[in-house]
């Protein structure tokens, strides 16, 4: 199974429910948002989707709001008009979305539990390689490093 089309579309139905609650937007726009958001994140998976190993390029394929928008979402939604601080009033400040092959998930929050919003039945492979998977290492505890811990490149 080489297409993405049902974990899209469940990571593009997400985001923009989430602008629809708010109420602000309204439904012609989120057709329009939801169209660009699907096709960005098609062409950006074409080359990064591994049905065989569904983690492997996780990372890449990681939708991330972190007091930092997502370039993914800024550009779907500059297609309807939506600025920054917008944007930053209509969506969680912190959500990771993971988009992988047979998976799409998220976590609202840094400490937040990870649910599942899509998951494909009885094709997944098995693997040891999951269990080293960042989303899966969050599952049983965080592991990003504490606010105080100072990162130095050189």
């Amino acid at each position: 199974r080489s297409d993405m089309v049902p974990e899209i579309a469940a990571a593009v139905g997400f985001v923009s429910s989430l602008l629809r609650t708010r109420g602000c937007v309204s439904e012609q726009q989120l057709e329009v948002f939801s169209g660009a958001l699907r096709q960005a994140l098609e062409e950006r998976y074409k080359h990064h989707w591994f049905p065989e190993k569904p983690f492997k390029g996780s990372g890449y394929r990681c939708i991330r709001i972190n007091h930092k928008m997502d370039p993914i979402i800024s550009m779907a939604a500059s297609q309807i008009g939506l600025s920054l601080p917008q944007l930053y009033y209509l969506l969680p400040s912190e959500l990771t979305l993971w988009v992988d092959p047979y998976e799409v998930s998220y976590r609202i929050g840094e400490d937040g539990s990870i649910c599942v919003l899509y998951e494909a039945t009885g094709t997944k492979p098995v693997s040891s390689y999951e269990m080293l998977t960042c989303k899966n290492q969050l599952m049983f505890g965080r592991t990003s490093p504490s606010k105080n811990y100072i990162m130095t490149v050189s």
